[in-house]
């Protein structure tokens, strides 16, 4: 039957030389190395004792309760962070500058939630920026434990609160038609047209950016929204029902004509 080698390796008496080794394999290769003679280390447990004092023993892998937030950040980065850009650089922007500092050095097994809940509140940000920190956070406890570096269990982030999470710091102000009309004679062009695109198309501002003039059907009276520009960076679409065709007015389609002509 073979013999299974100590995964540690072993500590051996070498008659010959009169001074104790240690045996250990790496990658299919033993390896020795002397430890000291009778004199020095009486014991084969002594001679233990000083293959741990010398380091020699190979490292344990790192437990669960060892992970840090900062090793679960660097590998959900490179793992399962967010494809769409803007997305992407909103997500590094709350690590680097709230969730880092503060966590980034803790263990994971050791962040509860009742001191993760008073650091949110005590943030110098608006309620939904808040929810995108926590919602971050969750995240991260949920990869966590499917890279089973902490074990399967209740997110401790679910137990923190954001209160007045759905309170808006400024109110959207909505304007009458009369008011919109009055807006679209100050803007000069490109400005108006985009402006009339949005609000009569219900376009985001990313999406009408990214609009070109292939993207128009001048015939069929539609135009294609295939794409959407963040921070001159081009993308998808946020969500795949935005990607869809539109119905365009004459009169908003004689506009796009005119301006393409000038």
């Amino acid at each position: 039957m073979k013999r299974v080698r100590h995964s540690r390796g072993s500590v051996l008496f070498d008659k010959g030389r009169g001074t104790w080794r240690f045996l250990q394999w790496t990658n299919g290769k033993r390896r020795s190395q002397t430890i000291g003679t009778k004199q020095e280390f009486s014991t084969k447990a002594a001679a233990w004792r000083e293959v741990e004092r010398l380091g020699l023993l190979p490292r344990k892998a790192s437990s669960p309760s060892g992970y840090t937030m900062k090793a679960l950040v660097a590998r959900y980065q490179a793992e399962r962070f967010p494809v769409r850009h803007d997305t992407a650089q909103m997500y590094r922007s709350w690590l680097k500058n709230h969730i880092l500092p503060k966590w980034g050095d803790q263990l994971l097994s050791a962040i509860q939630p009742q001191p993760v809940e008073l650091w949110l509140r005590g943030l110098a940000l608006a309620p939904k920026s808040k929810t995108h920190v926590r919602s971050i956070m969750h995240s991260l406890f949920e990869f966590a434990m499917f890279a089973c570096v902490l074990e399967l269990g209740r997110n401790p982030i679910s137990l923190v609160r954001n209160v007045g999470a759905t309170h808006k710091v400024r109110q959207a102000r909505n304007l009458t038609v009369e008011q919109f009309q009055a807006l679209l004679k100050e803007l000069p062009e490109p400005f108006g047209t985009l402006a009339l695109c949005c609000a009569t198309m219900g376009l985001r501002i990313s999406e009408a950016l990214g609009l070109r003039w292939g993207d128009v059907d001048w015939l069929g009276s539609q135009i294609n929204v295939e794409r959407a520009i963040v921070a001159q960076h081009v993308d998808a679409t946020k969500t795949r029902g935005s990607k869809k065709t539109i119905g365009i007015s004459p009169e908003l389609l004689e506009r796009l004509r005119l301006w393409k002509q000038s």
